[in-house]
This record gives C-alpha cells, structure tokens and sequence, in this order.
C-alpha cells in the first residue's frame, strides 16, 4: 500500500520545516538501497537450491534403478565378461546403495568432478562432454531462439492490431498449423525444399514468370491486410506491394545477385536511411525531428565507414573479439549522436540512433560475408551445393576467417529455420493475447481519450505492459535451450547438448545424464529469479521484497 510522504500538521510537525529536513536529509547508504533485492535473491538461492536438490536425487535414483549398465555384459558370451563386471561395478560403485552413491556423486559436484563417461566416451569427463556440446548448442539454437521470439512478438502486435481481420485470422490459422506440426517432419521437409531444392535451384537461378506472379500477389495480400484501412487504401497498398516484389523478382532473375549478392555501399545505404525511418516510426515518431535526424546521421556516418572498415575485415586482422568490438562502438557512436542531437526528450534520440547504427553494421558484416559467397560455392568441397543437411562443418574444409564463418553459417541455415517455424508460433499467440487483454484495460480508454497517438498509447503504454506475460515464457526458453534441441540434433546430426543426453540415456551412461540435468536445473533456476526481476522492472507495482 503505498502512503504519502508530505508531512503535515495533524502530525504536530510544521510542513516548512519537515519539507527542508527532508531535502538536507542525507541519501541512505547504497547497501541499505538494495538490501531488499539482495535479501530477495538470497531467499529465493536458497530455496531454489533445496529445490535442484531433491531433484537431483529423484533422478539420481530413477537412473540407478531403471538403468543397468551391466546388462549387456549379463547376457554376453565373452569369455572377459565376468571381469568385465566386476571392473564396471567398481569403477561405477554399483555394490554400493543408490542413495550413499547419490551423495558420493554429490562430494564430486561439490568439488567440480561430474564424474567421468563410461560408454558414450569412455575415460572423458562429463565437464569435458558439456564443454564441448555447448558451443555447439548454442550456435545452433541460439539464433533461432531470438529470431522466434522477435518475429513472434512482431507479428503478435500486427495480429492483435488488425484483430478480426484477415491477416488476424491467417496468423491465427498458420500459428495452429506450425504449433502441430512434429519437428522432425519439419526439419525433413527443410532438407528436401531449402537444401535439395533450393542447391538445384543455383544451378540455373531463374525465377519463372508464373512464380513471379504468384509470390507478388501474395505479398500484395499480406500487406494490404497488415496496413488495413479502408477498400481504397487496402487496394493501393496491395498494388504498391506486388508491383515492387514483382519488380524484385525480375531484378534477381535477370542479373547475376544471386550468384553474387552483394549489398555494396549503395544497398547498405538506402537500407540504412529506410532502417532510420521506420525506428523512428515506431519510437519517437516521425514528427519527432531531433529523433529522425538522429537515426539518419548514424545511417550515413555508418555507410560512410563502409570502405574504412575493409581494412578491418582482411583475414588476418578481423576475428570475432574484433567484430564484437566495432558492434560495441556502433552502439556508443548512436548513442553519442543522439545524444549532441539531444531534443525535449534526449534519450529517444539516443535510441533511434543506436539502434539504427548497429542495423548499418550488420548490413556491412553481412556485405562482407556475402563477398565470400561466389569463391566458397565454387569450392572443391562444397562443388557447387552450399547448403548443407549434416553436420555442423564441412569435413576437411579449409578456408580463412570469412570462409569457414560462412561454412558454419550455411549448415546452420536448415535447422534455424526448422526451429524457428516450430517456436514462433507460440511467441505469436502470447503475445497477441497478452495485447489484446491490455489493450482494453480502462488506463488505454483513458490515453487515447486524452488525445494520444495511436503509436504512443500502443507502444508505451500498452506493449511494455504486454511483455509481462511473454517475462516468464522467454527467460526460461532461453535457459532451456541449453539443454538442445533433442529432434533436430539428431536429424541434422549436431553433437550438441540434446544428442549428448539421447546417446547417453540409449547407453545407460549415468554421469553424463546427471551432468546435463545439473546443468539445464541450475540455468532454470537462475531464469526463474531473473523472470521475478523482470517482473519488477516492467510492473512498477511489484516490488522484489513484497
């Protein structure tokens, strides 16, 4: 219950007085500030702990019990067997009971030992296993992760925006039909059309005139149904679209792109002014001068470094610590700008400008990438079919920085697309639903009736309350995949987290199962704090030591 700090007379104090005590009064220590969070996150470690820990042994036991590691060797008629046994129940302290070897296996955790792998690779570590599955993982499903949820979100608001419509029921009817869909049909699918198709497709890169015809006049649907309006603005819109993806298409039948798509300063410069409009759009609005100006001088002075940055893109100098530094200084160049450019709010001009500036970058990174494009499809190992089904690299592939960044980039192409296909439609229904219900709370009446723009009362006010819900979904979808995509691993042949534990778990192979669920309990559990913390971020009404 929040109560009033102004002091008063009733209280036998005069206001003049109290009001200058309070001003003189000194700040309270910094620890004392946030004592009530520290104390939060200490109660809420405590608690979780208990919690990963009865887990952990629930498991524990459910493995002693429903694995045997010895059976393979009970019905073997190697002459070794016998031996074979008693090495294994040694080494694995099967003579001992599950529960006082749960509590062996414990010490270990306590010290940094998870133990060492038995069959899946025998004499390695289950540190050493994880370490090596979790790059992999996370090159896999990390893009994946963030495109879903950002797309998700995207369409979600455009849904909830033009509810009833057509666009709103097509969005409604594909979320279903993604949602069902099982992931290994779709990743079968992904290989058939986007690898076997589409590396046919390079061969002879022509777009047939009825397929021009047939994708312009869906995008000219999809659009006049996203902008809406009346009859009249549907139909232009609907022209306007399929007449610029017509023309598109055309373009990239009749030249070379394709085979060389290549950005060059020109594309990198329009994309960038177009990329400054629509942040501006959407943030400040375009009547906001201070905000656009922002946003395009960061576009232009990024375009403008596009041929200094050559020089930094050479093999031998750029490596990622390299790349992650200039996407650094993108950031602090856009927020400098707009923060000189300034305005009645000085803080929307500086996000306008970053964001737009760390767009331009990597449009110039993806420019450079592309560069790569020609000389690695015509390399001896890839022979002219770039896109790959298996693996996460080309075996016995050689190539410099750019090559083999592409190489990994190409074989991942497939399995984002699977997964994101599967998640997106969950982050679409979400947030769709959790925007709809804000938007008739009685706070958004009241905006709009005040006389605020349609932009200001959806995106201030209605989104930030929006994301409350989708606060507890993303965290822990971000913990969780760490744990691996189990379906796509195996399909697409990644030896990544989710292999680990199926190969592991077919093996009877203890540690390395307890590793993994070590390891995907405690990031649960940190998300599950982090989730709270969000809460009180985006929800002013909830405090951390209610």
């Amino acid at each position: 219950m929040a109560t009033s700090m102004t002091p008063s007379v009733e209280d036998g104090h005069d206001p003049t007085d109290s009001a200058v005590t309070a001003v003189a009064a000194p700040r309270r220590p910094l620890f004392t500030r946030f004592a009530p969070m520290l104390t939060f996150v200490g109660q809420r470690l405590l608690s979780s702990a208990i919690v990963l820990l009865g887990a952990t042994f629930i498991v524990y036991i459910l493995l002693a019990y429903a694995v045997d590691p010895l059976e393979p060797l009970r019905t073997s008629t190697d002459p070794n067997a016998p031996a074979r046994i008693a090495e294994l129940t040694a080494q694995l302290n099967l003579d001992v009971a599950p529960p006082i070897r749960y509590f062996m296996w414990l010490g270990g955790v306590l010290t940094g030992d998870l133990g060492t792998s038995v069959f899946v690779s025998p004499g390695e570590s289950v540190v050493s296993l994880l370490g090596n599955a979790i790059p992999t993982t996370v090159r896999l499903v990390f893009a994946a992760t963030f495109l879903a949820i950002g797309l998700g979100i995207l369409v979600g608001i455009v849904s909830a925006l033009r509810q009833y419509t057509r666009f709103d029921y097509s969005v409604t009817l594909i979320s279903f039909v993604l949602f069902s869909l099982p992931s290994f049909w779709v990743a079968v699918l992904a290989k058939l059309w986007g690898a076997i198709g589409f590396n046919d497709f390079l061969a002879d890169p022509s777009i047939q005139w009825y397929w021009v015809l047939i994708i312009s006049a869906v995008s000219g649907v999809i659009w006049s149904a996203i902008i809406g309006g009346a009859r009249k603005t549907r139909l232009v819109s609907g022209a306007a679209s399929f007449a610029v993806t017509a023309g598109a298409l055309l373009l990239l039948s009749h030249t070379d792109w394709i085979q060389r798509p290549v950005l060059g300063i020109a594309g990198v410069a329009v994309v960038g002014v177009g990329t400054a409009f629509a942040v501006t759009a959407l943030i400040a609005g375009l009547q906001n001068r201070k905000a656009l100006y922002s946003a395009l001088t960061a576009a232009a002075v990024g375009t403008a470094l596009m041929w200094p940055l050559q020089w930094a893109f050479q093999p031998h100098v750029v490596s990622w610590g390299l790349i992650a530094l200039l996407g650094v200084s993108a950031v602090i160049a856009g927020l400098a700008i707009g923060y000189l450019f300034g305005g009645y709010d000085r803080s929307v001009s500086m996000r306008t400008a970053s964001i737009t500036a760390v767009v331009v970058g990597s449009l110039i990174f993806i420019d450079r990438v592309a560069q790569i494009w020609p000389h690695y499809v015509v390399h001896p190992r890839i022979s002219g079919r770039p896109i790959r089904t298996i693996g996460s690299s080309t075996p016995a592939f050689d190539g410099d920085f750019w090559m083999q960044n592409l190489d990994s980039f190409t074989h991942v192409i497939l399995p984002t697309v699977t997964l994101i296909l599967i998640s997106f439609a969950a982050y679409t229904r979400y947030t769709r639903g959790s925007l709809l219900e804000v938007m008739n709370q009685d706070y958004i009446r009241t905006a709009r009736a005040k006389g605020l723009p349609e932009r200001v009362v959806t995106m201030r006010h209605a989104f930030r309350n929006a994301l409350i819900p989708l606060a507890t979904l993303i965290p822990l979808d971000i913990a969780a995949l760490f744990g691996g995509a189990i379906i796509t691993e195996t399909v697409f042949e990644w030896n990544g987290m989710g292999r680990l534990f199926i190969s592991s778990l077919r093996a009877g192979d203890a540690n390395p199962i307890m590793g993994h669920f070590l390891l995907i309990g405690t990031l649960l559990v940190i998300a599950s704090i982090v989730v709270d913390l969000i809460y009180a971020a985006l929800d002013p009404r909830i405090r951390v030591n209610a």
